[in-house]
């Protein structure tokens, strides 16, 4: 079977889907004529992005993090070295005398790369620190949550089924197995909160990089999904990509899941959810688990202490002003109109200004980046704060 271009989106799917159903990979890569090094590169991206990672992908990314060139760089740092009260605009009028011929970056992107080197003296603010604990090894349910989605398979009715799950690190115990008709977030908010609503908030998820749990092309991989969690108070843990081991515990009860209630698959989604409410039942009451020391994850687990709620307008009272995101994704100061993601649309940020003509975005207890008057966008800070924990 030639692996032909026109077509590739439907060739990886099936080929994808007949891995998960079990065949070998060196089988599949001799069949589609693809070496084995592309065929673990396509499974690698569908675990990390779901089926938008099947897509194919732009050559040039969104955003680059090393779009300044070096030298240019270099020289920003060495002008702020021999001028230490100067700030971004006066060093971005000395780049276009020293380099005329060169287009100078805006003023936010050299204050982005002073703040990168600790070279902007900020002014202290209050600090709202999310609730929560070391969550690397949670010790205590609800110290930590996994989530996920079981790799999707065909029904007797020709749909594809996308299992999200939901299970607490400490107990093992499983929240939620939701047969969906895909990954998008419209059809994970409710398993969400109807989970929130039922067991309470957790001091934190830990997810994968696809989506619906983050986003490629929003400020920091940030998702609707995920600045929800934000806004009641739940931290954010990702995997490496391509390291599903991270996430061990949760990819194990996805195995003992595919081999009870997926084979052979039900005909229609109401059928399917049925399987997948009595395997529920049966993993957290009646299955006595070698990690546990033979006891239930229903023995083990306790709800949270922590009630789900609907979290109000966040305050920046260090901030100059609160400003609310619109629909678009934009901030609106005035008559002008800045880029920021449409994740935050409906949310409210902090503006505050940290440089002459130079503003600082906040969002809770989170810096994103920084706007100046000339470019309509937020250049995002050095570091992510949600960077997946390598």
């Amino acid at each position: 079977m030639p692996w032909k271009e026109c077509n590739a989106m439907d060739e990886r799917l099936r080929f994808v889907a007949r891995l998960l159903d079990g065949e070998k990979m060196a089988v599949m890569c001799r069949e589609f004529g693809i070496s084995r090094k592309t065929g673990y590169k396509i499974f690698n991206r569908y675990k990390d992005f779901g089926i938008r990672g099947l897509e194919n992908r732009a050559r040039s990314p969104y955003r680059h993090p090393n779009k300044t060139p070096f030298q240019v760089e270099k020289a920003i740092l060495r002008i702020k070295k021999e001028h230490q009260s100067w700030g971004a605009p006066k060093i971005r009028d000395k780049l276009i005398k020293e380099f005329p011929v060169i287009k100078p970056p805006a003023a936010s992107t050299i204050h982005a790369i002073l703040d990168r080197h600790g070279l902007v003296k900020r002014r202290k603010r209050r600090r709202y620190k999310a609730q929560g604990t070391d969550l690397r090894h949670a010790q205590v349910p609800n110290g930590l949550w996994c989530a996920d989605y079981k790799g999707q398979f065909m029904l007797g009715s020709r749909k594809y089924c996308y299992p999200l799950t939901v299970t607490d690190y400490r107990s093992r115990y499983l929240f939620a197995c939701e047969g969906l008709e895909s990954v998008k977030e419209a059809g994970a908010f409710p398993v969400f909160e109807r989970v929130f609503r039922e067991y309470g908030l957790p001091a934190a998820i830990r997810t994968d990089n696809g989506v619906p749990f983050a986003s490629p092309h929003a400020l920091f991989g940030l998702s609707r999904l995920s600045v929800w969690w934000l806004r009641l108070g739940i931290s954010i843990e990702r995997i490496k990509p391509g390291h599903p081991e991270q996430n061990g515990r949760h990819e194990r009860m996805h195995l003992t899941l595919k081999k009870e209630a997926t084979k052979p698959a039900s005909f229609n989604f109401l059928q399917q959810q049925g399987r997948f409410d009595e395997f529920v039942e049966v993993y957290n009451n009646d299955r006595p688990h070698q990690g546990l020391g033979g006891m239930y994850p229903g023995e083990v687990y306790t709800p949270s202490a922590r009630e789900y709620f609907h979290p109000g307008t966040p305050e920046y009272p260090f901030h100059d002003r609160t400003i609310k995101v619109t629909q678009c994704g934009r901030i609106c100061m005035g008559r002008r109109k800045i880029n920021l993601s449409t994740v935050f649309a409906g949310q409210h940020v902090g503006i505050r200004e940290e440089d002459d003509r130079i503003w600082l975005v906040s969002f809770m207890d989170y810096d994103l980046g920084f706007s100046d008057q000339d470019e309509h966008r937020v250049e995002p800070m050095g570091i992510n704060p949600f960077a997946p924990k390598l």
